[in-house]
């Protein structure tokens, strides 16, 4: 809820504190005596943290900054209420209040006193999995509201009839001050009665709360429509019936437009289900999610949503993880396996331990981050919210002034004068531009949310769209990060399943990675081990071992050269033995490898490590180890490339040889090796101070006003964590089931699946455009319409539907266009 440090860099406003700009209530926050969460309470349900409680209330009404800045007024009056959030974008307002000083029903009241109905309260012991189901646009055309609008306008076409269509039918059927009221007028009035009722309830609550809101601005222009008509002696009944209707209608398109956006998160909060199976001594028990433990045990059969996250301990079957990591292959899952909450099991029966509470799982922690993510501002949106609160006032002041001057500057009358001043009141609301920068943000974060990948902001999203330099970690990133065998080299008549036998025995007692490594390629030839005695490592060399009775020795070459052995001269296997295509290259006189020249130097150069395997007196193989590159790793970079991204860079502790072997397979266009984690973090510096202007302290401030440069740091999210961070943008890998990960970085890629870089660098650079577009677009046609309103160019009518109603549901619009960009890069938002 209060904005962390590195969210206030740049030019950044402070927390609210009930002064500036009530129309720039998006997604702001307050605070008076600190906040829950900063005291360890949950910002997702409402907990006690000492004498405070947090609660998430839904508002589903409160769909603009205006609406927002009501609420926030209306909160500030509650002498218990020590912070808040407000979030249009998705209907919430988030609340810490001390119980002691006020109740929870009070800050209800608050919301309400406001003008806003509170639609839901999550309580103590709230999982998190709030689904509302049903399509909530389609209620909005079901509503209260909608009736009222339709029935307004009914008497409006019907006013309209008898003004145009049946002249002589409208007669006078009373006079009010002199003034005589028509048929027309009368269903005009009626219109005016209908469809302004809650405009005019809610300019009320403007009033009250010292909004300058379009509902306070609507109001007064249909109100003074009717004073113009009684004191100008023209009826201007239809204007205001025509304001009353027509921005109800624009209100109704608004907010179906909003609930687009909101149903697009909704779909992630669906997919987790509401109820799990428990697995009871020898039969089941189906009880709600809330009340599953950390350690019960939950069965899940085939085509059933795991409700919890989880590792299962019996059973075995293929897991759909889309939902959370955008993998299309389901995955195999066998005991010891970890699975997530609101993934689909596929095929077989699972038995799944619980290792998370309800609201505490992966799904839920991503619903929240990307509810949070409202609270990290676009600089676009800070230069918005500046703006908006100059434009308001300078329009309405524009407006008084058109009203009063126009009869004697531009020869109007009165009437017309009256007419051009409401007009310009309709246009006087910035809600199409300030929420403009907000529901592009929630849509681009929610698409790529349910493509496996969590933006944790706007800022972060804005940046990854505009960096020029990509940096890879090595391992784990580019590569698996698990060695595995490439090459086994027999020597001296022996076979590869001599080898791997000596190999097994001699590695089974080790616990280094190559080791490992060794005994997994043993166990997939089923190759068995010897009997094995007096084992013992030889520190920095190898290990040896007697195997069968005979000495045994596994290392590196140098340890073989320290016992007298000829690596210059060594014969490699033919007859029965496997020998590498690198191998045989290098074999120049009769089947005679120079290891030590020739063998091993070519082999490191592919970025492996080489094993010896022998005796005291004979060398029986060669085997290379190396950590895999991953298959989708140079396609990335490519795509990278392709896509704009000017440099790729891979940063890695390993040798020299190893790194060179690496960028060249994967296709970077630098690498820089030996690096100790400080040397990491200079690095990533380096490479700031060189596509930032201004330098690394003013890296994310810089690229945010500037919307270009930067440089986005790939890695594991834990060791990489200080590189990440001095990064403009940090993203982590395979951050699904590690807390650290998800925590860290700015950027998440559920799955481990580097080829959703590309299409994160794709969707945050369209984001950019279409947040640029709905900004540009909604200050010219609002401007534009301002302008044309002296040349009697823009009917009230118009100014209605196209300036406020029209602008609102375009930019929504556009926003959602976000969510038709793929993963696999097949479709885009602007195909």
């Amino acid at each position: 809820m209060k904005p962390s440090d590195s969210d206030r860099e740049g030019d950044e406003p402070p927390p609210r504190d009930g002064s500036g700009c009530d129309d720039c209530g998006d997604g702001s926050d307050r605070e008076r005596a600190g906040s829950a969460v900063a005291a360890g309470g949950s910002e997702d349900s409402p907990v006690a943290v000492g004498e405070s409680v947090a609660a998430r209330f839904t508002v589903p009404d409160m769909d603009c900054a205006s609406c927002a800045g009501k609420v926030e007024s209306g909160l500030d009056g509650v002498a218990g209420v020590t912070a808040y959030e407000t979030q249009p974008t998705t209907g919430r307002v988030r609340v810490t209040y001390d119980a002691d000083a006020t109740s929870q029903s009070d800050v209800v009241a608050a919301i309400e006193g406001a003008g806003y109905e509170v639609a839901d309260v999550e309580s103590d012991g709230d999982d998190g999995h709030d689904h509302d189901g049903g399509d909530a646009a389609s209620g909005v055309w079901r509503s209260s509201r909608a009736i009222e609008t339709a029935i307004s306008a009914v008497f409006l076409a019907a006013g309209l009839a008898f003004k145009f269509g049946l002249p002589g039918a409208n007669q006078r059927v009373a006079t009010v001050l002199g003034e005589p009221l028509l048929v027309s007028s009368v269903l005009f009035l009626v219109a005016v009665a209908v469809g302004g009722k809650t405009i005019v309830r809610n300019g009320y609550y403007s009033a009250k709360a010292l909004n300058l809101d379009i509902d306070f601005l609507m109001s007064v222009a249909i109100f003074g429509a009717l004073a113009a008509s009684l004191a100008f002696g023209e009826a201007l009944y239809f204007e205001a019936a025509t304001l009353a209707t027509l921005f109800s209608f624009a209100e109704l398109l608004e907010r179906a437009s909003m609930d687009r956006a909101r149903d697009s998160l909704q779909e992630l909060m669906d997919l987790s289900p509401d109820e799990a199976t428990v697995v009871r001594g020898d039969g089941t028990e189906t009880v709600p999610v809330e009340a599953v433990a950390v350690g019960d045990v939950v069965a899940v059969t085939p085509g059933e949503k795991i409700p919890m996250d989880g590792e299962v301990v019996d059973g075995a079957s293929a897991v759909n993880q889309a939902p959370i990591t955008g993998e299309s292959v389901p995955v195999d899952k066998t005991t010891g396996d970890e699975v997530f909450a609101g993934t689909i099991n596929e095929q077989g029966y699972l038995e799944v331990q619980v290792t998370s509470a309800a609201g505490d799982d992966t799904l839920s922690r991503v619903v929240a981050m990307i509810e949070d993510a409202q609270s990290n501002k676009t600089d676009r949106e800070q230069f918005v919210e500046r703006f908006a609160a100059y434009y308001t006032p300078v329009v309405v002041a524009f407006a008084v002034l058109l009203t009063v001057g126009g009869p004697f500057v531009l020869n109007t009358t009165w009437p017309e004068a009256v007419v051009d001043g409401l007009t310009l009141l309709v246009l006087a609301c910035p809600c199409a531009f300030v929420i403009s920068t907000p529901v592009s943000v929630v849509s681009g974060v929610t698409s790529a949310a349910k493509n496996g990948v969590l933006v944790k902001g706007g800022s972060h999203l804005e940046a990854m769209g505009a960096v020029d330099a990509v940096a890879f970690d090595k391992t784990g990133t580019l590569t698996k990060g698990e060695l595995t065998v490439t090459d086994v080299v027999p020597l001296n008549g022996n076979d590869e399943e001599d080898v791997l036998r000596c190999a097994r025995g001699l590695e089974a007692r080790s616990e280094h990675p190559i080791g490992e490594a060794i005994v997994d390629r043993a166990d997939e030839r089923e190759v068995d081990g010897r009997s094995v005695a007096d084992f013992e490592s030889i520190t920095g060399k190898g290990v040896r071992a007697d195997l069968d009775g005979t000495p045994h020795y596994a290392g590196k070459p140098g340890l073989f050269d320290d016992l007298g052995f000829d690596l210059s001269h060594v014969h490699a296997a033919t007859d029965g033995g496997v020998v590498t295509q690198t191998s045989r290259s290098l074999c120049e006189r009769n089947d005679c490898l120079d290891l030590l020249s020739d063998a091993v130097p070519a082999l490191q150069s592919e970025g492996k490590t080489v094993v010896l395997v022998g005796t005291e007196d004979e060398l029986e193989g060669l085997i290379a180890v190396a950590d895999e590159v991953r298959p989708e790793a140079r396609r990335t970079v490519e795509r990278l490339r392709e896509a704009g991204v000017e440099r790729t860079v891979m940063l890695t502790g390993d040798n020299e040889r190893t790194a060179r072997a690496i960028a060249e397979d994967v296709g970077v266009d630098d690498y820089r090796a030996e690096l100790l984690p400080d040397e990491k973090v200079q690095a990533v510096e380096d490479l700031v101070a060189e596509f930032e202007d201004g330098g690394v302290h003013e890296r994310r401030s810089w690229a945010r006003r500037t919307g270009s440069g930067g440089v986005a740091m790939v890695g594991d999210g834990i060791n990489d964590a200080p590189a990440m961070a001095t990064a403009t943008v940090g993203v982590a890998m395979g951050a699904a089931g590690t807390d650290t990960a998800l925590e860290t970085a700015d950027v998440a890629l559920m799955g481990d699946d580097l080829s959703k870089l590309p299409y994160l660098y794709e969707l945050a650079a369209e984001a950019n455009g279409v947040i640029r577009q709905n900004i540009g677009a909604s200050l010219l046609v609002k401007a534009g319409l301002a302008l044309a309103v002296p040349f009697y160019a823009v009917p009230i009518w118009v100014a209605v539907l196209v300036g406020d109603a029209g602008m609102t549901t375009a930019v929504t619009g556009n926003a959602m266009r976000l969510s038709r960009v793929r993963a696999d890069g097949a479709e885009s938002a602007g195909s």
